[in-house]
């Protein structure tokens, strides 16, 4: 009986020592948050996708706080929630410009044709990395899904071959961007109208051969630009964003209907 008493006896100054030293511990290790911190934290999306730059909303969260990173950092939020963070910091806030992701590929299936059969693990990296492309364009939608399986938003769907963004759904999140081995989507402007449907860089005859709306580099559309909106490099057309005014003139232009 007198062993089960000094053992319970040395258990409990075990526990009380352990119990000071990590309240001590806690005291001189204390470092004081910003409660900014956790009030702009609230008003972001909790995504954690990190189209931000950031590891996450906290990280981010933090980063406003400290001036690393402006009000409008998050791309994902609304503008509702920009004018809150704002509020917060104290400084007028314009909101991010919003983005959506656009996949460069027209090449579906009623537009191109299989040359060869997969029969390996159904994704696109690991398509890409055995060296195979079914279809009978090199640069385009590989159709396995790994865009899909990456989007938490369910923004991006295979349609008849090729990979589809729901604009609507779409957050600029930028998790398909980084699956996609082909590099076949980017973010443009919401508000965008004119796409190249195209990332092919064969020259015109192979091209032609491999798909219905490939570009061929013809140049007609960078000709025919007033904005000096779209250029032509590595035999595929680009447009920058940024000058274009959704004019059409290169629409109106491509002989191969690869703009939209």
């Amino acid at each position: 009986m007198q062993e089960i008493i000094v053992a319970t006896l040395v258990i409990g100054v075990i526990g009380l020592v352990i119990g000071i030293a990590l309240v001590a511990a806690g005291k001189k290790f204390y470092v004081a948050v910003d409660e900014r911190v956790t009030q702009v934290r609230e008003c972001l999306p909790g995504n954690n996708c990190g189209a931000c730059g950031y590891a996450g909303c906290d990280a981010v969260a933090s980063a406003i706080v400290s001036g690393e990173a402006p009000v409008n950092a998050c791309p994902v939020g609304p503008a509702s929630m920009v004018e809150k963070i704002g509020a917060i910091m104290g400084v007028e806030a314009e909101a991010s410009m919003r983005k959506v992701a656009f996949v460069k590929c027209n090449g579906d299936c009623e537009h191109t044709s299989n040359k060869n059969n997969y029969v390996g693990i159904k994704d696109c990296r690991a398509a890409a990395l055995a060296g195979v492309s079914t279809a009978s364009c090199d640069y385009g939608c590989l159709g396995f899904g790994s865009c899909v399986k990456a989007c938490s938003l369910d923004a991006i769907h295979i349609v008849n071959g090729v990979a589809v963004v729901d604009r609507e759904a779409c957050k600029a999140c930028g998790k398909c961007i980084a699956k996609c081995p082909h590099h076949l989507i980017e973010l443009a402007p919401y508000d965008q109208k004119t796409f190249v449907g195209c990332s092919s860089h064969a020259k015109g005859k192979a091209v032609t051969t491999a798909c219905e709306l490939g570009c061929i580099g013809c140049k007609k559309c960078e000709k025919t630009c007033p904005n000096g909106a779209i250029t032509v490099t590595d035999f595929c057309a680009h447009i920058d964003y940024e000058k274009c005014t959704n004019c059409g003139a290169c629409k109106e232009a491509c002989p191969r209907h690869v703009i939209l």
